[in-house]
């Protein structure tokens, strides 16, 4: 457990680091180190998959709610759409947890894979929309967007900015309002998808101590201690450093990751 706490802790510092300097998301970095290291935990594999996610995502609450607090203070988030958008980020969230028990985690490995692939081209390729273009659908379809959003953010282990933050940009959302909008989202699909893995894990056999549900707690406890002091060292590096090149070199970087699990 040791060699975990201490491998993690490093895997925090440079998610953090690459957070701040990036943009990213821990989960695209922290799902495939879990998947190297858990089984030295003795995270056996018909579970590797399930549990690397979960611990990812219960990873995200702190630093989601550092960054929806920092958004917050700019004026950032528009409550309005959250109140409108809230219900289905949780019923997709709590939902998730139990949709990734009908996989096997093979199968849940080759569709991490492909949304590995996937978000590396959009990285490289990035979608663009001029802010007014079109308008916010109707609440009924606005629910239906952030449950499906939620769902898929949670059976990957992310936050879901790489989804919501196109969309809203789609349907003329100022980019500075679709980020601090995806923040306080990511926060809220973090915590309701964590609880769900908790729940959909609690009675599984097999799982290692120190788990709780899904979540393997010493590699989460790791992840956390150093990301969120590592996340403003990221962030002052971004004025100084050239994102635009480190950003295709790590897509590139994520997109043979990707092809790797797929083929593994």
């Amino acid at each position: 457990m040791f060699t975990i706490v201490v491998s993690c802790i490093a895997l925090g510092a440079f998610i953090g680091f690459m957070a701040g300097l990036l943009g990213i998301g821990g989960g695209v970095i922290a799902v495939p180190v879990l998947l190297f290291l858990l089984p030295m935990a003795g995270v056996v594999p018909e579970h590797l998959t399930h549990v690397a996610i979960a611990t990812s995502l219960a990873a995200i609450i702190l630093t989601g709610a550092s960054s929806a607090r920092a958004h917050h203070a700019r004026g950032n988030i528009p409550w309005h759409l959250l109140t409108i958008m809230l219900p289905g980020l949780i019923v997709g969230a709590l939902s998730a947890g139990f949709i990734s028990s009908l996989f096997s985690a093979q199968l849940l490995k080759q569709i991490f894979a492909g949304f590995l692939v996937l978000m590396a081209l959009q990285m490289v390729f990035p979608f663009k929309a001029a802010d007014g273009e079109r308008s916010l659908p109707a609440s009924p379809y606005l629910f239906v967007t952030a449950m499906f959003v939620a769902i898929i953010a949670a059976l990957m282990g992310i936050g879901g900015g790489i989804l919501f933050i196109p969309f809203l940009t789609w349907c003329g959302v100022q980019m500075r309002h679709a980020i601090g909008f995806s923040s306080v989202t990511g926060l809220m699909i973090a915590l309701f998808g964590s609880l769900s893995y908790v729940f959909a894990g609690w009675a599984t056999q097999g799982l290692p101590e120190y788990t709780l549900g899904y979540i393997y707690l010493p590699a989460l406890f790791g992840i956390v201690c150093t990301s969120m002091l590592t996340a403003p060292l990221g962030a002052k590096a971004a004025s100084v450093w050239p994102t635009a090149r480190l950003k295709k070199i790590f897509a590139v970087m994520l997109f043979f990751t990707g092809i790797k699990l797929a083929l593994s």
